[in-house]
């Protein structure tokens, strides 16, 4: 077995909390448009607009916005005040603007593992964005490299791996997105590590692969040295 050499960590609710702000977002999408559509019908058709919408904005929050405004727009008949409009594109700016609130054991793993190990911050999101909450986490001079990406597959971990000593099959990866952080990593060829947060986009969900030999799941990242540790 390759010895570990490059630990992948996922950025958004791995190390530091996103999807409350974006649940926050949608009770007041909610209430803004509660004249018009119950809040389940109206979430549910946020989500049909984010799924259709990911292959032309990507992930973040300005596609999460637009989402949003075209999704008022088809609920109203295309009658949405431009004062709701005005609200929609202000509630996208104060998520843009948010504090950062690392999870529990983030720095102190993060840290730990550095000392031994090429570390690589592997997250999906607008750009401007992710660079703002990554100087602000406090974590930026930990990682050896940073790779903000549209999508993540296994051919994407495959290739930021491939650069690195041992390429994939020495390399694992962090994160709270099955579909995202653990099952394409684990197809690339590297350890794939699920570390559950309780507010997982649905987007993000799957089933964990429990019977792939590299897969692990920890509860925080308070267990995540040991575990290196123990496979080497």
């Amino acid at each position: 077995m390759a010895k570990l050499k490059t630990i992948g960590f996922d950025a958004d609710d791995t190390l530091w909390q996103n999807e409350q702000f974006f649940r926050i977002t949608q009770d007041r999408f909610a209430n803004l448009l509660a004249d018009f559509a119950e809040p389940d019908h109206l979430h549910a058709r946020l989500l049909e607009a984010e799924r259709r919408n990911l292959g032309h904005y990507g992930f973040g929050v300005k596609g999460f916005v637009l989402s949003m405004i075209e999704t008022a727009i088809e609920v109203t008949d295309e009658r949405v005040p431009a004062s709701v409009i005005a609200e929609l594109m202000a509630a996208g700016r104060d998520m843009l603007r948010h504090p950062i609130h690392l999870l529990p054991h983030a720095a102190e793993a993060v840290g730990a593992l550095a000392e031994a190990h090429t570390i690589v911050l592997i997250t999906k999101g607008d750009l401007l964005d992710q660079e703002r909450k990554l100087a602000q986490s406090g974590l930026g001079d930990l990682f050896d490299r940073v790779e903000i990406v549209s999508h993540k597959t296994p051919q994407i971990y495959e290739s930021i791996f491939a650069s690195f000593d041992g390429g994939a099959k020495a390399a694992m990866m962090v994160g709270n997105s099955l579909r995202s952080d653990v099952v394409p990593a684990l197809e690339s060829g590297a350890w794939g590590v699920y570390v559950p947060h309780d507010l997982t986009w649905v987007i993000e969900q799957s089933e964990p692969p429990t019977d792939a030999p590299r897969f692990r799941e920890l509860t925080d990242l308070g267990a995540l040295p040991n575990l290196v540790r123990s496979l080497g």
